[in-house]
């Protein structure tokens, strides 16, 4: 449990900062108002502290589902709790690649969530200048199959000769093929988001912000009362979120009625020299490696100079920690590896490795969201397996459970296919 001083403010109030400072990407601003917010997090949380028409709501988890939900959840007018056992986006929210699809999803059963978060995104980024804090910016998708070089093979060298392909991109690339316009993907930095998100939702909606551990829930006459952290406080509240991500598996409540596991994804962030020459394409590869099988890496340029490479996934179990996961030496090595073979710019040497990283992406026993109320449990609601489309689903999910909370439905999008009452009568085998 957290207990705000004088002393710790500035290490709270550097949760709601970006991680680096990035001369497109300013630092979140910290006023009185969130200090104001994050003091009142030593006082105990009782009915006389809250105004009787608004409805408490706790929050368990500060990745970007569950400050999307905070976030929805206070402009709607509930008095919301954000709970978080380690650090603002510290996981798969704070490592992702941040890329945005329209119509990616189409005919799965999130087409009409990821329809309606790509469009919520750009509401987002108008209304909280998304492309100067959080890097939001449209850009065109390309598919590309690269074939590593041997080490007497020249590079900076464009195979292909198609137009098509970046002028940056001037490694041994072939079949470029257009998958995505300006109107259809976009992208945005995606720790950053979160971080304007939950900042925002602070200031200017009252959010309280709770670091400690989920123990338990209280749970009398069929209807959760109260949330119990491991140091032994009890925050009240007439309902409760669970967005724990792959993190929901270990949460003995949640995980004897359904499974959520992690799918280990790798990533490098690199800071080329020259960083103009990096156009706004996001590059969907094929890529061919000597001596291995291909494999389907992606790179991400950002508008503030870095470039983002990811993929290299593996099935390992997932630690308790968050700030625990590290990325494997050798997956790390091939993603350089992928970087060198793209573009000149992206080779040792001419660029500076920024991040090498690892995240655990949430992932379903059968593949479909787990979005809704738990059965049996009123006032218990989950969110969780958005594997890798979090970033993405993250607006339209917050929306639409918070209307699913206070409202009793969500009208946003249609959240039946995802409701975890589904899961009731099936046995769980664990293997």
């Amino acid at each position: 449990m957290a207990v705000i001083s004088s002393a710790s403010l500035l290490s709270i109030a550097s949760l709601f900062r970006p991680i680096r400072k990035y001369p497109t990407l300013p630092d979140l601003v910290i006023t009185a108002t969130s200090i104001r917010c994050l003091l009142s997090l030593s006082q105990p949380m009782d009915d006389r502290q809250q105004p009787e028409s608004k409805k408490r709501v706790v929050v368990c988890g500060e990745g970007i589902i569950g400050i999307c939900t905070a976030y929805f959840l206070a402009k709607k007018g509930a008095a919301v709790t954000l709970i978080e056992k380690s650090s603002v986006a510290c996981a798969a929210s704070g490592k992702a690649g941040g890329f945005l699809a329209l119509d990616w999803c189409d005919g799965g059963p999130v087409e009409s969530l990821a329809r309606a978060s790509f469009n919520l995104h750009r509401s987002l980024s108008e209304e909280l200048n998304g492309p100067d804090l959080y890097g939001y910016r449209p850009l065109t998708s390309l598919s590309i199959t690269v074939t590593e070089s041997g080490p007497s093979s020249p590079s900076g060298s464009k195979s292909s000769g198609d137009s098509t392909i970046p002028s940056w991109v001037d490694g041994p690339t072939r079949g470029p093929r257009t998958i995505g316009t300006t109107q259809t993907t976009a992208q945005v930095h995606p720790q950053l988001f979160t971080r304007t998100l939950l900042n925002t939702a602070v200031e200017k909606y009252g959010v309280e912000v709770v670091i400690g551990k989920l123990e338990q829930l209280h749970v009398e006459e069929w209807r959760v009362g109260s949330v119990v952290l491991e140091e032994g406080r009890v925050i009240e509240s007439d309902s409760v979120v669970l967005s724990l991500g792959p993190w929901t598996g270990k949460f003995e409540m949640l995980a004897s009625m359904f499974g959520v596991s992690g799918l280990k994804a790798h990533s490098i962030v690199l800071e080329p020299k020259d960083p103009g020459a990096i156009t706004p394409h996001a590059l969907f590869l094929s890529f061919h490696p000597q001596g291995g099988k291909a494999m389907d890496p992606k790179v991400y340029p950002r508008p503030n100079g870095e470039v983002y490479i990811c993929g290299m996934s593996t099935e390992e179990e997932v630690p308790d920690d968050p700030e625990q996961i590290v990325g494997n030496p050798a997956s790390i090595a091939m993603l350089k590896r992928v970087g060198k073979s793209v573009s000149s710019h992206l080779r040792e040497g001419e660029a500076r490795v920024k991040a090498e990283q690892a995240c655990f992406l949430p992932c379903t026993d059968d593949g479909v969201l787990i979005i809704g109320e738990v059965p049996g449990m009123k006032g218990c609601y989950v969110a969780t397996g958005h594997s890798c489309w979090g970033i993405l689903n993250g607006p339209a999910t917050g929306a639409a459970v918070a209307e699913l909370v206070l409202e009793g439905r969500a009208t946003i999008v249609d959240l039946s296919r995802f409701s975890p009452a589904r899961f009731v009568g099936r046995r769980r085998v664990k293997v």
